[in-house]
């Protein structure tokens, strides 16, 4: 993952109570996240969308919350203790260039992230081997950072490494998708 990563003491501005009012998890990933799924959270930062889906999955589930800051992991573990959740959390630090994932998962989340990473079909074929057959990834772009052509670019190299558009995601000031494996 990036090279135009979001510094780590930002994660404190972005993930904060009022972007529930915005971004808020259980409206964006309701329909996807089950209990007992194991789900990747990409670029998970402080965790905004790991520990809701940490509740999400119970007991039975799991979540991996993939970072390249150890400091947004450390925090993030915090924040899941103090929220009950921290045994469902599975913390993992990725390379910069690899995810270093072998756990198949049921879903996926890359919410402002794809646009950071610097090899992003690397990075997107690296997500698809980690999906189950049946998975969903959902990717969600920032309007204000990621052009409607630049969003489509990603589209393409999503399907060249064998992910499908499955269907648009409604999500405030992004740009997003649903993918699923061809």
């Amino acid at each position: 993952m990036g090279s135009q990563v979001c510094p780590w003491w930002a994660g404190y501005f972005i993930d904060n109570p009022l972007r529930r009012m915005l971004h808020n998890p259980d409206a964006i990933l309701g329909r996807y996240v089950r209990p007992g799924m194991t789900v990747m959270d990409l670029g998970c930062g402080m965790g905004f969308f790991s520990i809701a889906m940490a509740r999400m999955v119970g007991d039975r589930g799991s979540v991996i919350a993939v970072d390249v800051q150890q400091r947004m992991l450390d925090v993030l573990q915090k924040r899941a203790k103090k929220s009950g959740v921290a045994s469902r959390i599975r913390p993992h630090r990725a390379q910069s260039d690899c995810l270093r994932i072998d756990t198949p998962a049921d879903f996926a989340l890359a919410f402002a992230v794809v646009h950071e990473v610097s090899d992003t079909e690397r990075f997107l074929a690296q997500v698809c081997s980690c999906l189950k057959p049946e998975a969903r990834f959902l990717v969600a772009e920032p309007r204000l950072h990621v052009s409607a052509e630049a969003f489509q670019r990603m589209l393409a190299l999503a399907r060249a490494v064998g992910l499908v558009v499955l269907e648009q995601a409604p999500v405030r000031l992004s740009r997003a998708v649903v993918l699923g494996r061809q």
